[in-house]
């Protein structure tokens, strides 16, 4: 269904969300390293596009350009997506309190915001649209998770809607990425001056992945996608305690309760999507279980047992605390 290869120094990319963490790092490593034609950065907040535009300035002899907009305005988004290949949808809305406290607004952009992504897609001829998950998608319990769950299933049906095989969609999912805006690894390192540590719950586990892996994955599954399947990559996960020790080592660590629509152990598989998966060496893809595209099946995966799971609580491999201080230390991370 799709062709393999990108020719990533013809293309023309759009990245929705592109001047959050994610976004940064992915425009670091498209300029570096693949060299596209265009690459358009699409965010609303101002003071973020003004920053980057400090790293990365509109320059003639630049392919970068910087669009201010939201992905809930169906209109910007078609201005934006024309003469578009390829369009990376990391807008969202997915600070879990925030969301809880105002549903709606998580609403309009993670599932309408997605709804008029697809859309704009599909009017404007792009080839390849990828939209990022996450593990809360999977049984959510709070209603980010929830909102993303509903993003996953949009894009996958969309294949369904696309003229002529064109646009192609596919999601990726994976766990919290080290460092981010948000994560809790800020949020230590600003704690451990008071020499106390609040953590939740003692027994949490989450699943990691650095911004670097987590950009390289994305680029992988775009050049991998046959349109309809959510690609899943194999991530270590680690206690909340253990990266609690690697930033602060000698502070108090105090336990504050579980906060409204948390969990105890995230999950990248659920129990009854073991049957639509595929295993591959580093990755996992779960293919549609309703298509009614002539979706075409990956080669040489491994089908996983039923029985299979895929948890924080026991994933494939843990970090250890001098494991999670390498990574902290490392130079992607900085």
């Amino acid at each position: 269904m799709s062709e393999k290869k990108i020719n990533w120094k013809e293309s023309s990319i759009l990245i929705t969300g592109g001047t959050g963490s994610f976004g940064r790092k992915l425009v670091e490593i498209l300029l570096s390293e693949y060299k596209p034609r265009r690459l358009a950065v699409f965010s609303r907040d101002e003071l973020k596009q003004s920053e980057l535009k400090k790293i990365f300035p509109e320059k003639t002899d630049s392919p970068i350009r910087y669009f201010l907009g939201d992905v809930r305005d169906v209109n910007r988004l078609k201005r934006a997506f024309n003469r578009v290949d390829i369009v990376i949808h990391a807008a969202a809305l997915k600070q879990v309190p925030a969301t809880e406290a105002d549903p709606f607004e998580a609403v309009q952009t993670n599932i309408i915001g997605t709804k008029n992504v697809i859309e704009s897609s599909i009017d404007s001829g792009v080839n390849r649209v990828i939209c990022l998950s996450t593990d809360k998608a999977v049984n959510p319990i709070n209603l980010y998770g929830a909102t993303k769950l509903v993003a996953e299933k949009l894009t996958v049906q969309a294949n369904a809607y696309s003229n002529n095989k064109k646009p192609i969609f596919a999601c990726c999912r994976y766990g919290n990425v080290v460092g981010s805006r948000g994560s809790v690894v800020p949020i230590f390192k600003e704690q451990k001056k008071s020499g106390k540590l609040t953590v939740t719950d003692k027994r949490m586990t989450r699943f990691w992945i650095t911004l670097e892996k987590g950009v390289r994955f994305v680029i992988h599954c775009l050049e991998n996608m046959n349109g309809g399947e959510l690609f899943i990559p194999k991530i270590p996960s680690t206690k909340i305690t253990d990266i609690a020790e690697a930033i602060a080592p000698e502070a108090d660590i105090l336990t504050i309760g579980i906060r409204p629509g948390e969990k105890l152990h995230e999950t990248l598989i659920g129990k009854d999507e073991t049957r639509q998966v595929l295993e591959y060496d580093d990755y996992f893809v779960i293919e549609p279980s309703y298509h009614t595209w002539g979706f075409e099946s990956h080669k040489n995966g491994k089908p996983i047992s039923e029985n299979f799971t895929y948890t924080s609580e026991n994933s494939l491999f843990k970090l250890g605390v001098n494991e999670i201080k390498d990574l902290l230390d490392s130079d992607e991370n900085k």
